[in-house]
């Protein structure tokens, strides 16, 4: 399926509803984040349906948002970006939209939420070395004017929790 054919998810903040998945949709998904590359017929031999009834159901996934895309799990370090921090920022209130949009722009941005605490957005980066990240964070994120304040966590180690193929 074509990157351009992945639902984008709720473009104005609204969430979608919850989609109703039964146990084969829910082994589909187990599958394809698993293995992402699985094979049509693949994926219907593993859940007991016809071919057809899988293409079905996967472009029924990625059409009501369930499967947002396809992609790979990168070991950042192998890649040359040996230094992941996550990056606590508090924001001008009613200036997530406009942050958001600008995060997005930053070299090795990985992950965004807007988080309710003691901060109120986090940041998880993946950067080529300290002298990267400290620019990242000192000249980019500072220079954002709605960003009140940042806070660095450097990750030591990390580990995805997602199922392995």
């Amino acid at each position: 399926m074509a990157a351009e054919q992945m639902a984008d998810g709720p473009q104005d903040g609204v969430p979608l509803p919850p989609r109703p998945l039964d146990a084969i949709d829910q082994d589909i998904l187990k599958i394809l984040q698993a293995d992402g590359r699985a094979s049509i017929r693949s994926v219907a031999e593993r859940v007991h349906v016809s071919r057809a009834n899988a293409y079905a159901r996967i472009n029924r996934l990625v059409e009501d948002g369930v499967i947002r895309g396809f992609g790979a799990r990168v070991d950042h370090e192998r890649a040359g970006h040996g230094t992941s921090a996550y990056i606590t920022l508090k924001i001008v209130q009613n200036t997530w939209r406009t942050v958001r949009e600008q995060l997005r722009q930053l070299p090795g941005a990985s992950h965004i939420a807007l988080v309710g605490g003691d901060f109120d957005v986090l940041l998880l980066v993946h950067t080529p070395d300290n002298r990267a990240l400290r620019e990242l964070v000192l000249t980019r994120l500072q220079a954002i004017p709605e960003v009140l304040s940042t806070r660095t966590l450097l990750v030591f180690e990390e580990e995805d929790l997602e199922p392995e193929s």
